[in-house]
């Protein structure tokens, strides 16, 4: 199971936000068609939000414990009947930007920063 630091999981909560659930586990739980289609998902986008329909809070931590493990992939979040999961690519989501070098601020453009 891949780990998270704070920063990161802090950074993909920001990210997963907007998004809809795209997986749905209904009353049957975790079969292997649902657990493949989870592993299809998260390769094509990443970083994705999974809702699951039972109301038993332990069996929904059991399933998302699962979920990672089988699929080497990160728990982001868990509120309530939402799941985040994120499984690194190859390109990772959460690089930095790179800071572009330049001339350095003039003390007119400094002064208007502040």
């Amino acid at each position: 199971m891949l780990t998270l630091s704070v920063a990161q999981r802090t950074a993909l909560k920001a990210r997963a936000h907007s998004l809809n659930p795209t997986v749905m586990i209904g009353n049957a739980g975790l079969t292997p068609s649902v657990l493949d289609e989870i592993s299809r998902t998260l390769k094509s986008h990443e970083l994705i939000k999974i809702r699951v329909m039972s109301d038993d809070r332990a069996a929904r931590e059991a399933m998302l414990k699962e979920i990672c493990t089988a699929l080497n992939a990160a728990q982001v979040q868990h509120i309530g009947k939402i799941l985040v999961i994120y499984q690194a690519q190859e390109t990772p989501l959460l690089s930095l930007p790179k800071r572009k070098k330049g001339k350095p601020l003039t003390k007119k453009q400094l002064g208007n920063k502040v």
